[in-house]
């Protein structure tokens, strides 16, 4: 809901205030007309007016609370774009993936591509399917990890080999 019309609802929540106010005052001042034998000095009537503006100065709280939210400007909403800047991250990338690919090593690329059909396994499994030595293994993950072309994560007491 907009502030100005939540404004106008505030501002008729407040006149049906004023409105159940005076009529609730018309009748507490009959009945204390009724029940006061001391007449216009009775101390009932010195109350009753002093509730009485109390009650009217709260509604006119209201009222201005009103009044403000009709007439306040209403705040802009910002829209921010981020997909461009997203895509444009996502393409540099793959850009650099795409020439860290051409700067591998026969060695680098034979693990890759191992990689590639499997997307994910554990580090034991690929020393046995490639050939390799356990060191040497490591340190193509080292090198291939630096170019940001897989990820190694820790399980126990084996890592897991994940393609980025």
């Amino acid at each position: 809901m907009k502030n100005r019309n939540v404004g106008f609802l505030i501002i008729g929540i407040a006149v049906v205030m004023v409105i159940m106010i005076l009529l609730f005052n018309n009748v507490i001042k009959e009945n204390i007309g009724l029940t006061c034998s001391h007449g216009p000095t009775c101390a009932m009537y010195t109350d009753l007016n002093i509730q009485t503006w109390i009650s009217l100065i709260v509604v006119g709280i209201v009222l201005l609370i009103g009044l403000f939210l009709i007439f306040a400007k209403e705040s802009e909403r910002i829209i921010v774009k981020t997909r461009k800047i997203k895509d444009e991250v996502a393409e540099s990338k793959r850009e650099e993936k795409e020439e860290n690919l051409k700067l591998l090593g026969a060695e680098e690329k034979k693990i890759y591509e191992i990689l590639i059909k499997e997307e994910s396994m554990f580090q034991a499994d690929l020393v046995e399917k490639s050939g390799f030595g356990k060191v040497k293994v490591t340190r193509i993950l080292d090198k291939l990890e630096g170019k940001k072309l897989i990820e190694r994560k820790r399980r126990g007491f084996n890592n897991i080999i994940i393609l980025k």
